[in-house]
Formats: structure tokens, C-alpha cells, sequence
């Protein structure tokens, strides 16, 4: 039964893939490097996949990490230069104009220097570029609205599914259970919440691909389309039944409303609209959280006012000696003498993150490095509503995944590199200059069928 279950989820991605086909968008080849990356990330290292990953049991492990892993990224890393090197101008012209992230690449090559283990931290350093690179390949990409729907898409198909028939059919493979010993459902991931975070990051690109073929006129592409990302989006729901993962499926409710908000003319036509549902949807959670406005919410969900713990791990952390201005060093914290004290206060977890984003940053990198994210987040939110201004179909989906990163960071780690949160986050937030001239073209399109929709595509650019 198990292999007959294997067999027709092979089957299904490849129904999904023909449902989806767009003969007239043609993504590079390249594009299939991103998908990996974003893959792997968002599943299990492939030495895990192979059951050839060390245990993590003791401190010391978390410094050697896999060598069959490190030959992966950094074959893909190497593939990604070389796409990249071909696409200079491009490239050079995207980095000139995002300094901040740059900025906040760099003071995370120079936190090597003060960290404790050097070497471990550089090699996480190189990794990391990794996710720029990927990033960088989807808006060099010759149309960077399809890759990166081609992105979303083919690593929506590939994941969701065959955790549905992991979970059903393989518990070997798709249960886990949590350090209090309770069942969970994990698919291809190691974790309830990262599954939870798949569901969440790819569940919105098909939620936007749904938007987009539904406003396109009748035919059987569009009816294939829609019952494709119907289909994922429906995977996407059990799924997150089945994680129990509140935290991401908030964000989804959020993030999705966002969108769907975006595209309604009443909201697009004026901008100061769309900062209210940015602020809103932000603080509706933070009063929440950390405010305590409205706690008997956190206990319909079925969540304490605690967290699940995790006010605990951050009060816990927080006690570690360290320097707060300048951090332990890049990806650092949660190494040697460190990790095995807070292993010894936590004896029935393993804890290897802060459960916050932005607790995370502070740890590693210090008071320095949050208000490095502080810029990163300003500029960011302005490139992604500069996006909006100029293609409201791809600008909602980057306004939706810069939410989802703030917002997750709250209770996870989501900021954290080699994550499919930073790594979408990234996209969202790196202003493309000149941005693509079909763009406008694309946006005065859908709003030229009346006047009312050009003024309010006219208001919104001049913003």
C-alpha cells in the first residue's frame, strides 16, 4: 500500500506540473538551482534524507556538521556564480543598489572575527551567501515574475504533496515526537513549526497564483491553472491541521488578507490604506504576544500565556553572559560551552534557537546587528511597497512575504540564514532597479478596462 501511495504522489506532481504549464513563459534553466536550494532548506539536509547525518546528540557535533552536505551547497553555490557571472551588469546593478544588505553581509563577516569558533562561523558565512545567490538568480532572471512563480510553484509541488503521503503512509519519515513526548506530524521536514513554515511560504505563492489566473479570461488554461493551486491550497490546509502550527497559520491568515486587499481597488488607489493593514496586521499579534491584549485568543488556539515555553527560553538566553553590543559572533550563540549550559538547564529539549527572530540577531550579532536588521527593514518595506507601485500582482506577493518574516520572527527564528523565511524575505526586500519596463505596462493592463482603475493606478505610482 505504501509504495502504491508513493507511487500516485509521483503521479499527482506530475498531473500538477502539466495542470500548471505556461508555454509562453520561459524561465532560465538556471532556475532549477533556487528550487534546490529552496527545497533542501525547506525539507532536510540531504544527509539526513540518505540517513548518513551525524546525531546531534552532544554540543561538539554542532561543529562538524555533514561533509556530504557541505559538497552539495557547495556545488550549487558554485553553479550559482557561474550563472551569475554571466548576468554581471545585472547583478551589479542590484547590489549597488541595496546596500543595506550588503552592509549587513559584511558586519556578519567581520562578527567572525570575535567569535569562538572562527571557522565554524565562517563556513556558515559562505553558506549564507548561498541565499543571496539563489535570491540574486530569481531577479536576474530574463522575466523575474515568472521565476519566481516557477520557484514557488515547482517547490510547492515537489514538498507538499509528499508530505501528505509521508505523514499517511511513512511515520518513520513524517511523524516525530516533540521532547514532551506528544506526537507530531512533520512531513518532509524534522519539526512541526518548519512544517508549519513550508506550508505557510509556499501556500501564499499558490494562493497568489489562484488570484492572478482567476482574474485572467475564461479558457481551459485558466480552469487547469486554478485547479491546480485549488489543489495545493486545499494540501496546504490539511496540512496545517495536521502541524498544529499556530504561529504559521496565523501568518497566513494575515499575510493572505494582505494580498487579497492589495487587489481590491478601494485599498490599491490609496496608499496610506495600505500602510494601515501593514501596521494593523503587525500589531494585532504583538498586542497579543507580548501585551497580553486579549489572552483568552492565545487560549482558543489552544496556546499559553507563556508561549508553549517559550517566554522561558527567552528570559533563559538572555542570562548568558556575552556582549550585547557586538554578539557572540555570526551563527555562533548556539555552539560549545553555550549551548551545553542551556542544554543543562533544558535537560528534556535540545534547543538550537531562540524561538525570535529578532532575539536571534541580538544574540549573535548585538545590539549592532538588530539595528542593522532595523535598516534592513525600513528600506526593505519601502522597496517592497515601491514594488506594489509598480506591479501590484508581484508587488502583493512581496509585501506579503516581508510581513510574514516580521511577524514570524515573533516566535520563531525566522531571520535566521539558510531559512526559507530569510531566504523569501530577501526577494521580497532587494529593490531591482529599473524593475522590468513590462512591468507598468502590466499594471496599467489590468486597471486600463475603466477610468476609476487608472487613476487609482496612477494615485498609488505617485505615492
Amino acid at each position: 500500500m505504501r509504495l502504491v501511495a508513493l507511487a500516485l504522489c509521483i503521479l499527482e506532481v506530475g498531473w500538477l506540473f502539466t495542470l500548471d504549464r505556461d508555454r509562453k513563459s520561459r524561465p532560465s534553466s538556471a532556475l532549477w538551482l533556487p528550487v534546490f536550494w529552496v527545497a533542501i532548506a525547506g525539507s532536510r539536509m540531504v544527509s539526513l534524507w540518505l540517513g548518513l547525518a551525524p546525531s546531534m546528540d552532544t554540543a561538539d557535533k554542532y561543529l562538524d556538521g555533514s561533509p556530504i552536505d557541505r559538497i552539495i551547497f557547495a556545488a550549487l553555490m558554485v553553479a550559482a556564480l557561474a550563472v551569475l557571472f554571466g548576468r554581471g551588469q545585472r547583478v551589479v546593478a542590484i547590489l549597488r543598489g541595496n546596500w543595506p544588505i550588503l552592509l549587513f553581509f559584511s558586519y556578519c563577516a567581520l562578527s567572525v572575527v570575535w567569535s569562538d569558533y572562527s571557522g565554524v562561523a565562517f563556513k556558515r558565512w559562505i553558506k549564507a551567501l548561498g541565499d543571496l545567490l539563489m535570491v540574486l538568480i530569481v531577479l536576474t532572471d530574463r522575466d523575474p515574475s515568472a521565476a519566481i512563480k516557477r520557484l514557488v510553484t515547482r517547490v510547492g509541488f515537489l514538498l507538499l504533496p509528499l508530505s501528505v503521503v509521508l505523514i499517511k503512509y511513512f511515520p518513520a519519515l513524517g511523524r516525530n515526537f516533540s521532547v514532551m513526548g506528544m506526537p507530531m506530524s512533520t512531513g518532509v521536514t524534522t519539526q512541526k513549526n518548519q512544517l508549519g513554515m513550508i506550508c505557510l511560504l509556499l501556500g501564499l505563492g499558490s494562493l497568489w497564483r489562484f488570484f492572478e489566473v482567476y482574474r485572467e479570461p475564461k479558457g481551459s488554461h485558466r480552469k487547469r491553472q486554478l485547479l491546480a493551486h485549488g489543489t495545493i491550497l486545499l494540501t496546504v490546509l490539511w496540512l496545517f491541521a495536521m502541524s498544529n502550527s499556530m504561529t504559521s497559520l496565523t501568518c497566513f491568515l494575515l499575510a493572505g488578507s494582505l494580498m487579497w486587499a492589495t487587489k481590491l481597488r478601494a485599498i490599491i488607489r490609496r496608499p496610506g490604506r495600505v500602510h494601515l493593514l501593514v501596521v494593523a496586521a503587525v500589531a494585532v499579534p504583538l498586542l497579543v504576544l507580548f501585551l497580553h491584549v486579549g489572552d483568552e485568543a492565545l487560549e482558543a488556539m489552544g496556546r499559553s500565556a507563556t508561549l508553549t515555553g517559550r517566554t522561558d527560553i527567552w528570559k533563559l538566553v538572555l542570562k548568558v553572559p556575552g556582549n550585547r553590543l557586538i554578539g557572540t559572533g555570526f551563527e555562533s550563540f548556539w555552539l560549545g560551552d553555550r549551548l551545553e549550559s542551556i542544554w543543562g538547564d533544558t535537560p528534556r529539549a535540545r534547543l538550537n534557537e531562540a524561538h525570535n527572530g529578532y532575539l536571534e540577531v541580538l544574540l549573535n550579532l548585538g545590539w549592532i546587528g538588530v539595528a542593522l536588521l532595523g535598516v534592513l527593514l525600513v528600506t526593505g518595506y519601502r522597496n517592497a511597497m515601491a514594488a506594489l507601485r509598480r506591479d501590484p500582482d508581484t508587488g502583493g506577493l512581496k509585501l506579503a512575504y516581508f510581513l510574514v518574516a516580521v511577524i514570524f520572527s515573533f516566535t520563531e527564528a525566522g531571520f535566521r540564514m539558510m531559512t526559507p523565511v530569510w531566504i523569501f524575505f530577501l526577494w521580497a526586500t532587494i529593490a531591482v532597479p529599473g524593475a522590468s519596463a513590462s512591468a507598468p505596462i502590466r499594471a496599467r493592463r489590468v486597471a486600463a478596462p475603466n477610468k476609476a482603475g487608472s487613476q487609482a493606478a496612477l494615485s498609488l505610482e505617485q505615492a
